[in-house]
């Protein structure tokens, strides 16, 4: 595989990629394990499958957001935007399913390279950042109501908003300093290699501590506390709606968390250090080969947290509820 970054100031980029590339041994016996063929089997069904039932659960959602929506509170800035994020993923997987089912050689150009992978990740922590925001004001409905009210408003709404997508964006700029190379007679793009493996470990540990873990650790904070106050309440009519609309969140993120986020940011860990044991001593590529297939298997579950999102309007959404009513 070609090492498309190899500019220490660049490191962030692959510390964050979690990519099948198989890098440059740096021992005198090279592992040539390759997984190609299970690449080109896997990536474009898989992305295809999203690519459609992305698109249609999410240009749905826009719609009724669009014919329902006549107050813009907080919560529905933040659905919206976690919608947006989804929709600009979908839109760059068929480039993605091109790019496999020609055989890694890409045709698109190097800016569109670069573009598309800087999608992917924008719309992984931009979708992580969301959910976690709309977590907090679940929890504050229910717990502080008092500071929801205040919170409930498009103004503060939009500062958050821009807040996630300056600090998303911003921090994934390196991404695009990696663009597309020939190697072999074809133009590779989505493929990296990984010559400084330890400062990629070490840079693995800071991405996945602020992009998964603060979050996950606060979005459990909340439901916790959420559920906890809900068991407490009277048993109301109003209270039983709200008890099953925030179970219904609850389910529904937490289930986004542990089928995408939580294997993709183990199996990129594991990856690493199996490719920094490949690169120091090859024994065999039976070990490699499994780390490799799981980094495939894991990136297509991060990938289908497109599709997963709509479920939030339909089962929370009271726009989606009221629109299927009628």
């Amino acid at each position: 595989y070609p090492t498309l970054v190899t500019n220490p100031s660049s490191l962030f980029i692959q510390a964050m990629y979690l990519t099948t590339a198989e890098p440059e041994n740096q021992t005198a016996e090279p592992c040539n394990c390759s997984i190609e063929v299970f690449k080109h089997d896997v990536f474009p069904a898989t992305y295809l499958g999203i690519f459609i039932l992305g698109l249609v659960g999410n240009v749905v959602s826009l719609f009724v957001f669009v014919r329902m929506c006549k107050k813009w509170t907080s919560i529905n800035m933040y659905m919206m935007n976690l919608l947006i994020s989804d929709l600009m993923f979908v839109c760059s997987l068929p480039f993605r399913v091109v790019y496999y089912m020609m055989d890694s050689h890409w045709v698109f150009g190097d800016i569109a390279c670069r573009l598309i992978s800087y999608v992917f990740y924008i719309n992984m922590y931009c979708s992580i950042y969301f959910l976690m925001v709309l977590s907090i004001m679940r929890y504050l409905a229910i717990v502080k109501p008092y500071k929801y009210v205040k919170l409930q408003n498009s103004k503060s709404a939009k500062l958050v908003c821009i807040v996630v997508w300056l600090f998303v964006a911003l921090a994934s700029i390196p991404l695009l300093t990696s663009g597309s190379e020939d190697y072999k007679g074809k133009t590779k793009c989505l493929e990296l290699g990984t010559k400084e493996i330890r400062i990629l470990i070490g840079m693995n540990y800071m991405v996945a501590f602020l992009g998964f873990v603060v979050p996950f650790a606060i979005i459990s904070f909340c439901y916790f506390h959420v559920v906890k106050n809900l068991l407490k309440s009277k048993d109301t009519q109003r209270n039983k709606q709200s008890f099953r609309k925030s179970t219904a969140l609850v389910i529904i993120v937490i289930s986004i968390f542990l089928i995408c986020f939580l294997p993709y940011h183990v199996v990129r860990t594991l990856f690493l250090e199996a490719e920094r044991q490949a690169s120091l001593h090859c024994e065999s590529c039976d070990y490699i080969n499994g780390m490799r297939k799981a980094a495939v298997l894991t990136l297509c579950l991060a990938a289908s947290n497109s599709c997963l999102d709509p479920l939030l309007f339909c089962f929370v959404g009271e726009n989606f509820r009221l629109w299927w009513r009628k």
